[in-house]
């Protein structure tokens, strides 16, 4: 879905039974959007939600018990003042929460202006987390990429190379091995935080994995319903090289960690070298378990590298 395509009566209609909320004002703006100014520039989609402020325009407004008596708790010219300078923030929803009333002058302007106005029951703390981590999916930064992006040992992997290394055979031997395929071929990439990448497959090829010279397998017809998964955060890049890519362009055993950048977030990678008789699924594997390590904080070439360093010191 385009940042565009999510208008107020999409938002609306997507936790209209979930969040119990009822549309108070501005219906007659129902196709009023996020404002794409506001969406290039918003580091995501959480950006796009806040609370009532007069620093970030064109967020939805959550307007709980504190922000309702900011409103109504002045004198009139004051109130008035405070109610229209919510115009120039130029929302494209304002939702009401704690179970407040909207005041009427607050429904009058957005009458005026053409401002949608939602009222939920629900605190202000749980509407704003819902709605953020909503807008984060559908305003995530998106990339695509060609690989087998598959779930190994719990980890998340994004196997790449060059057209004709394996890939989709290594794949399939993984999945026999008990690890779960998320999309082979291609693969949408979502950048879901300031963290995160989340990979999912093209609904075109949910469950399939094309294998040379006998085609297109169905992975959940063949393997059951443990063999795929419809998400994973993408944690390491497992990348086929031959051996004259390797040895031109790739340390044998690099001092710094590899990394990639996917959607501006830098992401593990390591470097297989494919050649016959070398078993790749296990060197994925183990490729997968060492990462796994490293998240938890056990460096093996760092623990190497003191040792040596301990022995020289033992030796001079």
């Amino acid at each position: 879905m385009k940042p565009n395509a999510i208008s107020a009566d999409v938002l609306f209609e997507a936790f209209r039974s979930y969040l119990h909320w009822e549309w108070v004002a501005g219906l007659g703006a129902s196709e009023r959007r996020f404002d794409e100014v506001a969406v290039r520039a918003a580091r995501s989609g959480a950006d796009l939600v806040g609370y009532l402020n007069y620093i970030h325009p064109y967020r939805v407004q959550i307007l709980g018990e504190r922000e309702i008596a900011y409103l109504t708790n002045a004198t009139a010219e004051d109130c008035a003042r405070r109610t229209a300078r919510i115009v120039t923030l130029e929302p494209p929803v304002i939702v009401l929460a704690d179970g407040q009333q909207a005041p009427d002058a607050l429904i009058s302007m957005c009458e005026r202006a053409q401002i949608p106005m939602f009222a939920a029951q629900g605190s202000s703390a749980f509407v704003i987390d819902v709605l953020r981590a909503y807008l984060s999916k559908h305003f995530a930064d998106r990339v695509s990429m060609h690989g087998v992006f598959m779930d190994i040992l719990g980890l998340g992997v994004l196997i790449t190379g060059e057209s004709g290394l394996g890939k989709s055979e290594l794949g399939l031997e993984l999945i026999s091995r008990g690890n779960g395929l998320v999309a082979d071929d291609a693969v949408d990439l979502y950048r879901i935080n300031q963290t995160t990448i989340e990979g999912r497959c093209p609904d075109l090829l949910q469950n399939l994995l094309e294998v040379r010279g006998i085609g297109l397998l169905d992975i959940r017809a063949i393997f059951g319903e443990t063999a795929v998964r419809r998400k994973m955060r993408l944690k390491l890049i497992v990348h086929l090289v031959r051996r004259e890519t390797l040895e031109r362009d790739y340390e044998r055993m690099p001092f710094e960690p590899l990394t990639q950048d996917v959607a501006g977030i830098p992401v593990r990678k390591v470097v297989i070298q494919v050649v016959a008789g070398r078993n790749i699924a296990v060197l994925v594997e183990a490729a997968v378990r060492n990462t796994i390590l490293q998240l938890r904080g056990i460096d093996t070439y760092q623990d190497f590298v003191d040792r040596q360093r301990r022995a020289m010191e033992q030796a001079g």
